[in-house]
């Protein structure tokens, strides 16, 4: 008698990290009969658990892949967004979030390669990162499935929550480190470091300073005034102090310089895109630094009404790179705007870093706008004739003064009828 066939398991790629959730998360999903593909993505961040393919396998995994995407992180999302002078909300220069898309981008592409149609992510029903991971994911695996184990009610009646996960872990003797948990949770790559949760979720607690890792606190910073200079090619930095790096080179030394001094710490409440209000606190050392300088050499090699069209186009782009449409027609359209208006963005920026101050002090470019001879006050040479400015002052000025009569016109009008009808 032949032997039976036996139905190969569907295969899930889950984004895995090696901490307690995903690993517990493996062996559940190992549990309902699928053939589980890890993937844990570099993009900087500090490793906290060693020989993470091992790991990943004694869990349940049947594979594990690990990715160094640090070089694509800096050079495609982040230094765009350096571009863009972006931050949402006005204040966060989107660490998370710009990660987000390029883990879900490779986790798409190993999908693709071992032939699955499902992955996986331990994010919670509650946060950004479940919507900027499978926005991706639908929009570059046509029929994709998504599982989401915090949100499915099976999970979350066997695991409801760090206590339950650690009894799990134990039981399938997959290895945890089950010490006091600090009381927040923290995600972190090459640009930035975020905190929140626990303690922070009251908006008037002080963050501990036993937390920061990115930032030295102002009174234990030590380095003296220090200046540097940031070189950018069509809005893209390439340089630091005068020497050439790959652009996650660049960034890591801007952080080191962004460490010592204090610079690049943010504590604020934002809007998630799930609708609710949540506080963040981060830590953005080079990043803070590297769009201080873009800004300011964009000011002086972009034109005025360019310019403020991109100022207002960046908050759309920080809005999008948040809520993670990253990969839609609209944010293409975006990026081909930011090409154009970076074309002339190329020169040097000086500046001084002194106890979490980036101050500019100068900058030049080929490409510079900058006219002395139009913009000194002294005698120009007939560069500008300062009469020509009656005529264009008058010329703004209509819309006001035909404005001015008619208010003038309805006061006396009403002014009139007020006596006649006494």
């Amino acid at each position: 008698m032949a032997a039976a066939k036996t139905t190969p398991k569907e295969k899930v790629v889950l984004a895995y990290s090696g901490g307690l959730d995903t690993s517990v998360i493996v062996r559940w999903l190992e549990q309902k009969g699928y053939d589980v593909i890890c993937y844990c993505a570099n993009v900087g961040q500090v490793e906290k658990y060693t020989d993470l393919e091992a790991k990943a396998l004694n869990s349940g995994g049947s594979k594990c892949y690990i990715v160094d995407m640090q070089e694509e992180f800096a050079r495609d999302y982040v230094f765009r967004a350096i571009a863009w002078n972006a931050k949402y909300e006005g204040r966060y220069l989107l660490g998370t979030s710009l990660a987000r898309p390029v883990i879900a981008k490779h986790m798409v592409d190993i999908a693709k390669k071992e032939g699955a149609k499902i992955i996986a992510h331990g994010a919670t029903g509650k946060g950004n990162d479940q919507v900027r991971f499978e926005l991706t994911a639908y929009a570059l695996l046509p029929g994709v499935k998504i599982i989401a184990p915090w949100r499915d009610p099976e999970f979350n009646q066997q695991i409801k929550g760090r206590a339950e996960a650690i009894e799990y872990a134990q039981k399938w003797g997959i290895p945890v480190k089950a010490t006091a948990k600090q009381p927040w949770s923290s995600d972190d790559n090459l640009l930035h470091i975020s905190f929140e949760a626990g303690m922070l979720e009251d908006p008037a607690m002080r963050p501990l300073d036993e937390m920061f890792q990115r930032t030295l606190p102002l009174n234990k910073v030590k380095a003296k005034r220090e200046s540097i200079t940031v070189d950018f090619v069509e809005g893209v930095p390439t340089a630091l102090n005068g020497v050439a790096m790959k652009p996650h080179e660049l960034l890591a030394a801007a952080n080191e310089l962004g460490f010592k001094h204090g610079i690049g710490r943010i504590d604020m409440v934002e809007s998630r895109f799930v609708g609710m209000k949540s506080r963040g606190v981060y830590e953005t050392p080079g990043g803070t630094i590297l769009l201080a300088a873009h800004q300011d050499l964009e000011a002086l090699t972009v034109g005025k009404d360019l310019l403020h069209t991109k100022n207002t186009l960046a908050v759309r782009w920080a809005q999008m790179a948040y809520f993670g449409f990253w990969f839609t027609e609209e944010f293409e359209a975006l990026d081909a705007f930011l090409k154009i208006s970076q074309r002339h963005v190329t020169g040097r920026v000086n500046m001084e870093l002194d106890r979490g101050n980036v101050v500019v002090t100068g900058r030049s470019s080929e490409h510079s706008l900058y006219d002395a001879a139009i913009a000194s006050m002294e005698a120009d040479g007939g560069a500008y004739d300062q009469s020509d400015a009656t005529g264009f002052i008058r010329l703004q000025a209509l819309p006001l003064r035909v404005a001015a009569r008619r208010s003038a016109r309805l006061a006396e009008g009403a002014k009139k009828a007020k006596k006649a009808a006494k």
